[in-house]
């Protein structure tokens, strides 16, 4: 029996892919990857539901620096879906030689992504990711050159499918024939190709090329304001919101509240000088329920110290200013 190491995002393609593969006796694996762009979530759903076994990697960091800068550019957004899918090509097959697998495959269909999914750019994931003799696409392969597995019999072509194009029809009457109607909707697994998130990424790329995961983790809570070129001011929108910014400060940034009235808490990250720290107050003292007084205390805690401010709440016009 050959044995398969497949890409799962968890979504219908993917699912399907593993399908198409196991309805022809082939042991099949599956691996999702972890980054603060996407989780495993819906993966290990469609594992649990299909029944394959499913590994699950975390390459944040990695990860990161390929966004950064990759070599095929961005799409819409900020999501580099070539080198993106290079990447986990790469890592899969990593694995795929350590554990034994006899060949790699995705949910890929020929088409669907006028960008990232047609002939040259699949031909270059396959390429570039370093296993291009091992890569097979279930789903589209009956249009695509022969691969060495099928030409072996590892994988019966004759079995493999001609799906092609941006409708998802074909792949919906096959969840229905195959019994596998419980799945998630299309779209929605990337923060990539949000635009209002690739636009505050953007903005972090441009102030900190050097900017870390737990950077980017921030991008996804509350408020952002931009207060100057090196230093950022996060508001929190909601209890979660607050939570988060508590767990993700670090060494050198300051929370902010207001000490006698209800509202949000405050991130303050960068280079932070006296008018920074002026400025975030005003704003934090603007969002809570103090905004009409004439001045509010702002307590700011850096590094297990805390320091007063009183400061006159800014006018939302000029917050609205420095939002991102």
């Amino acid at each position: 029996m050959s044995k398969a190491l497949g890409l799962l995002s968890g979504g219908l393609d993917s699912s399907l892919a593993a399908m198409t593969l196991m309805r022809q006796g082939i042991e099949v694996t599956c691996i999702s990857f972890v980054t603060p762009f996407f989780g495993a979530g819906k993966a290990k759903a469609a594992a649990e539901k299909i029944g394959f076994p499913l590994i699950v990697s975390e390459i944040s960091d990695i990860h990161l620096q390929m966004v950064k800068d990759p070599k095929y550019g961005y799409g819409r957004n900020m999501n580099p879906c070539i080198d993106c899918h290079a990447m986990m090509f790469r890592l899969a097959g990593e694995i795929m030689q350590e554990q034994g697998f006899d060949f790699l495959f995705s949910g890929e269909v020929l088409g669907q992504r006028p960008m990232s999914q047609n002939a040259n750019a699949l031909r270059s994931v396959s390429n570039y990711c370093g296993h291009s003799e091992r890569v097979l696409r279930p789903l589209s392969a009956k249009l695509m050159p022969i691969t060495p597995m099928e030409e072996s019999g590892l994988v019966d072509r004759e079995q493999l499918l001609d799906i092609q194009g941006r409708s998802r029809k074909r792949q919906q009457a096959l969840a229905v024939e195959w019994g596998y109607t419980d799945y998630p909707s299309s779209g929605g697994g990337c923060l990539l190709t949000e635009s209002r998130f690739s636009d505050r990424l953007r903005d972090l790329f441009d102030h900190d090329p050097q900017a870390s995961v737990n950077d980017v983790e921030l991008l996804k809570v509350g408020r952002q304001f931009r207060l100057s070129k090196s230093c950022k001011l996060v508001l929190g929108r909601n209890q979660g919101d607050n939570d988060a910014m508590a767990r993700l400060v670090e060494n050198g940034q300051s929370l902010l509240r207001c000490a006698d009235y209800n509202g949000p808490l405050g991130l303050l990250c960068g280079e932070i000088d006296d008018s920074a720290k002026q400025i975030a107050a005003a704003i934090v003292a603007s969002y809570g329920k103090g905004k009409d007084e004439t001045e509010v205390e702002v307590l700011l805690v850096r590094d297990g110290e805390e320091t007063s401010l009183r400061v006159a709440p800014l006018a939302r016009e000029e917050s609205l200013k420095l939002i991102l």
